[in-house]
């Protein structure tokens, strides 16, 4: 790692962010907390996230210290944590729900957050389909209507039933919520598509300072609500900067000297480089694999659809084939774990993942190489040579691979070697980021492909389950919806899977028939392997003890570490300055 090199740029890069700082006030480095940017921050001078599709104009600090969530999922227990709101009911079918406001929460100009804000800007995103950021249209696929019973009490009622409402739209699943705008600034505005909300407004116990293309500042509001109710003590950081690092090798520097507190994710290397010029950093764990589990745990894609592969035999041979503690060990360095299951493997996901192992079901780490090929065989294919032949075809498979990230080129060369070990002629097939996502994955063009479509279940088993379901196969060149079911999984199997998926569906949250369904749907998936779960996905991310403590870690779980997110008041909140 040449991070000696990389030293004088990343020592100037902050030095010019600094001044720009000390000219809107001077305060101390050790008064201020400084998170990793891992991208340029595009108009910084607009604040209307309801356009923006990526998080471009939330995660430079504005939904996390600014726009406050309702509530938050605490991915340990699954537990929804109240923030501005302090709880909710739901009716029998889970078609309406209605939310209590929290009392005394104002907008950081003095005026009140309650329910005509939650109505307004519920009403707002349903009748505008030119906001388009992935919050907002999924709240406007699922409410029918909106009623504010009194100033702090909201009733939601759906198109349908949805006993995860609360969680998918107000509660933080994964990076973001549906935020609640201040009527009276967007009430003011002629379109709400256009609006640019500069200065902005939140309910958060930082207001916006100043931003360029390269860091935001973000100041700390004295007066904020939560510490005038005693809902939360003030923060402790005077001041907090999210500071554009340029890439890896310069993060790593930020970090080594002591520059920036919280980081992007950065390899295993990297992060043991760091480790040796500075003490103070640490990650999620003390050792191996460090890294903390990213909600899209990585899976094989198979099209179904296509010979040989069209066999769920074959299919589960290639399962058998994979060695997924090699690519643990080589792909990523260390830095994750195999996948049991098709789950992300956190605390409140435990109960599903815990049923299907029990039941036989969970996936080894290592490989049976021999067990795999008596599958194929078994198929008619003879081996000759180095490959499997049979009516004069060779046994090859083609895989896709995003060539966007080393990590999932490294994963598909690790498992085209093993492949042709066992005597499949496997070939990785990179293609860029958009071709990837435009036309290989939701038109079916592909035999096999590395991804992570599983991806959504975080406290409850139906999201992710309910993207293999017959409901949503369509032909290879048709677009899948949503990327659900690429693979075309159809047949007996299948069938009897989506029933089991479908009626969890409607089931309410908690329901303690639901591990053992999942188990049951389980059998079936593993019979059809329409894809095969890999490893976890991994983000080591470092954070550093010289100036803060209290970062989330393995043994303080208070929730996870990703500081991109919404979530970050809880963490913005548990620092404290280091001794």
């Amino acid at each position: 790692m040449r991070v000696n090199r990389m030293l004088p740029l990343a020592t100037s890069a902050v030095v010019v962010a600094m001044a720009s700082m000390a000219g809107a006030q001077d305060i101390a480095r050790a008064d201020t907390v400084i998170f990793d940017l891992d991208r340029t921050i595009q108009d910084p001078e607009n604040f209307n996230w309801m356009t923006d599709g990526t998080g471009i104009r939330r995660m430079h600090g504005a939904h996390q210290t600014m726009w406050e969530p309702l509530f938050i999922l605490n991915y340990g227990t699954g537990d929804l944590d109240p923030w501005l709101a302090t709880g909710f009911e739901a009716n029998a079918e889970s078609t309406q729900f209605t939310i209590t406001l929290r009392e005394g929460v104002t907008w950081s100009d003095g005026e009140p957050f309650n329910a005509d804000d939650v109505v307004f800007s519920t009403e707002m995103a349903l009748a505008n389909e030119e906001l388009t950021a992935r919050e907002v249209a999924t709240l406007r696929a699922q409410v029918a209507s909106v009623e504010k019973i009194d100033d702090l009490t909201v009733r939601f009622t759906l198109n349908g039933p949805n006993p995860r409402f609360v969680v998918e739209n107000f509660g933080v699943r994964i990076f973001g919520s549906f935020l609640i705008m201040p009527e009276h600034i967007w009430s003011q505005a002629e379109n709400p598509a256009t609006f640019t909300f500069n200065p902005p407004v939140g309910t958060g116990p930082y207001t916006f300072t100043s931003a360029a293309s390269n860091r935001a500042i973000w100041d700390r509001n004295d007066d904020w609500w939560g510490a005038q109710t005693g809902f939360q003590d003030l923060p402790e950081p005077l001041r907090v900067v999210f500071l554009e690092s340029g890439g890896e090798e310069s993060r790593a520097q930020l970090m080594a000297t002591n520059q920036i507190d919280a980081a992007q994710s950065v390899s295993v290397g990297t992060f043991e480089a760091i480790g040796f010029q500075n003490d103070a950093v640490i990650a999620w764990y003390d050792d191996y694999p460090f890294a903390a589990a990213d909600p899209c745990a990585r899976q094989l894609e198979i099209n179904t659809t296509l010979a040989p592969w069209d066999s769920a035999e074959m299919r589960q041979a290639i399962n058998l084939i994979i060695d997924r503690s090699q690519i643990v060990n080589i792909a990523v360095e260390g830095a994750t774990t195999a996948s049991q299951t098709m789950f992300v493997e956190y605390g409140s996901m435990a109960p599903f993942i815990d049923a299907v192992v029990e039941a036989g079901l969970g996936l080894s780490p290592s490989a049976d190489v021999a067990a795999g090929q008596a599958l194929i065989e078994a198929q008619g294919w003879t081996r000759n040579g180095d490959y499997y032949e049979k009516d004069g075809e060779t046994l090859a498979v083609a895989i896709h691979v995003n060539s966007a990230s080393v990590e999932y080129t490294r994963t598909i060369d690790v498992i085209v070697e093993q492949l042709q070990r066992a005597g499949i002629d496997a070939r990785s097939v990179p293609v860029e980021n958009s071709v990837f996502w435009g036309e290989v994955l939701p038109f079916g063009n592909y035999e096999m492909t590395y991804s992570w479509l599983s991806c959504g279940s975080v406290n409850e088993p139906w999201t992710s389950m309910g993207r293999y379901t017959v409901a949503d196969v369509v032909p290879v060149g048709e677009r899948s919806p949503g990327f659900n079911n690429t693979a075309r999984w159809n047949g007996a199997a299948a069938e009897a899977y989506s029933a089991i998926v479908d009626q969890m569906e409607g089931m309410p949250l908690g329901d303690p028939a639901i591990p053992g369904m999942v188990a049951e749907a389980y059998g079936h998936l593993a019979e059809g392997m329409p894809f095969i779960p890999l490893v976890q996905s991994a983000k080591l991310i470092p954070f550093n003890t010289t100036y803060w403590t209290g970062w989330p870690s393995n043994e303080n779980y208070y929730n996870h570490p990703f500081h991109w997110w919404n979530t970050t008041h809880q963490m913005i909140h548990n620092l404290t300055k280091a001794e």
